[in-house]
Parts: structure tokens; C-alpha cells; sequence
């Protein structure tokens, strides 16, 4: 597990995007308070997920309004067809630490 950033850098409904390892990560928060990574390109438009809106479970591309869910990585509405990876991420002691070699889906 890699450190990448302070839990209190991401807020509920907040996105950053980080690079690790020469991946493009997005980090979001969930409504619920949940810390999630994914890939920071829509499979559709390759445009940065981490500019989008957090919605819910959802993270949703600002390009073409493809939306994704953050545990699955799936997409919930089109143009989208392709999922995003999702990868392994906690939150410990007030630290986002993610494993970009772990793809959860």
C-alpha cells in the first residue's frame, strides 16, 4: 500500500486526481464518507473522472455524462459501456493509502 494523500484533503462528494506508479488515479469520497480509487479516465471520452461530480456511489464524467460506480467500477448510464478499474484503498489513521497493483474488479 502506497501513501498518497491526508483522509481530510478528500471531502465527501470531492475527487482528486493523483499519479502513482504512471497511473492516473482518482480518489473520491461517496456521500456515505467512503474513500474509493479508480482510474481517472472515462472509458469513453479519456477525459479525467476526477473533474467530474460524485453523486451518491457515483462518479459521473463532466465530458459526455457517462457515470460510473465507485465500488464496481461499472457504468450506470451511457455513452460509457466499459468499466473503470477499481482499486484496493484505505483509509488508516487519517491517511489514504491505495495499491495501484491491486485491480479489485
Amino acid at each position: 500500500m502506497i501513501d498518497v494523500a491526508a483522509a481530510d484533503e478528500v471531502a465527501a462528494g470531492a475527487t482528486m486526481r493523483i499519479e502513482v506508479d504512471n497511473f492516473e488515479i482518482c480518489i473520491a469520497r461517496d456521500s456515505d464518507g467512503t474513500i474509493h480509487a479508480v482510474d481517472d479516465l472515462c472509458t469513453h471520452g479519456e477525459v479525467s473522472l476526477a473533474e467530474g461530480e460524485v453523486e451518491g456511489c457515483a462518479i459521473e464524467c463532466w465530458l459526455h455524462g457517462s457515470q460510473f460506480d465507485l465500488t464496481s467500477g461499472k457504468p450506470l448510464s451511457p455513452p460509457a459501456f466499459e468499466p473503470i478499474a477499481v482499486y484496493d484503498c484505505k483509509e488508516i489513521a487519517g491517511r489514504i493509502l491505495i495499491d495501484p497493483s491491486t485491480v479489485l474488479n
